[in-house]
């Protein structure tokens, strides 16, 4: 049978490509399938030309069985596949050569495409889901992500009674740039824990800092914040509160007690709230400069400029 035309060949590549489980790993040609609806592209689909041809892919693409890839980069290594499919199926046509014969050049070029592919971020220990580090494997056509558990350590923050209590919710690993929720939850008593099924939510934070001011012993405890992507959790970070110092003078432990238990409410929950940083806090903590602080800042400093003018004027 003769070899299929351009436009034959188009078409029995398309569905070899947008196969949603193969398309991605095609170019190493792994298995005796994918290897036999290449070559009758080139040859058609049977007689002695259709095995020399499959051998030689075989021993042209053997040294990127192994390859691994950035995940994020099967898009370009598909659109590189794809030409170089179409490419040799011209060069066939025009020269009247087999297509084998140009196998091992365009192996060459397929090696030199995937060197210049971006390549896979390191694992960054202890914890998270991190996205930036998936590979994608051609040799098993599948992918994984750092082993890391989704708990991270816990912090331990001692503060004295009074005073305020700042927790910051970030990772040391890359996060995506959309969709991120945070989600505050705490365990009292005093408990120092991991276990989820000690706590309870906590609606008065949203961001990635949430502070308590003033602290009280009733917030010695954990406080656990969960980073979300489309509500999929990439790390749950935890932070044991420790509160130290006496109480104020002339009160015994029992009217401490009794006191706390008088003025209780339920608004205990609400009892973190989202930072609000001063503009000395501001300057302090440069990665608090978000776009709304930003903005900020240039309004007073607009308003201090013009009242400036205004006096010497």
């Amino acid at each position: 049978m003769a070899p299929v035309s351009l436009v034959g060949s188009i078409a029995l590549l398309f569905p070899l490509i947008f196969r949603a489980s193969t398309w991605a790993c095609l170019f190493c040609f792994t298995s005796h399938e994918e290897r036999l609806r290449l070559c009758q592209l080139f040859v058609g689909t049977e007689g002695p030309k259709l095995g020399q041809c499959k051998d030689a892919l075989t021993a042209a693409f053997e040294g990127l069985s192994d390859v691994e890839i950035n995940y994020d980069e099967r898009g370009h290594l598909h659109d590189a596949f794809t030409q170089m499919i179409l490419a040799l199926q011209e060069v066939a046509a025009a020269q009247g050569e087999p297509a084998w014969a140009a196998f091992p050049i365009a192996a060459a070029k397929m090696k030199k495409t995937i060197q210049q592919l971006k390549k896979v971020q390191d694992c960054i220990p202890p914890c998270g889901v991190q996205e930036v580090s998936r590979r994608f494997y051609c040799w098993g056509c599948f992918s994984t992500v750092c082993d890391l558990p989704l708990d991270c350590p816990v912090q331990d923050l001692t503060v004295k009674r009074g005073d305020q209590a700042l927790f910051s919710c970030v990772v040391g690993f890359q996060l995506p740039e959309s969709e991120l929720t945070y989600s505050w939850k705490f365990a009292g008593g005093g408990l120092r824990t991991q276990d989820v099924s000690y706590f309870r939510d906590v609606p008065g934070a949203h961001g990635y800092l949430a502070r308590i001011r003033p602290v009280q012993p009733t917030h010695r405890g954990t406080f656990s914040c969960v980073i979300l992507h489309d509500q999929r959790p990439l790390a749950r970070l935890y932070f044991y509160l420790n509160v130290t110092g006496p109480p104020p003078p002339g009160e015994t432990e029992l009217q401490v007690t009794f006191r706390e238990v008088m003025h209780w409410t339920p608004r205990e929950a609400e009892m973190i709230e989202p930072w609000r940083p001063s503009l000395s806090e501001l300057l302090a903590r440069p990665q608090a400069l978000t776009l709304g602080n930003l903005f900020l800042l240039a309004a007073v400093a607009a308003l201090v400029s013009a009242s400036v003018t205004v006096l010497v004027w």
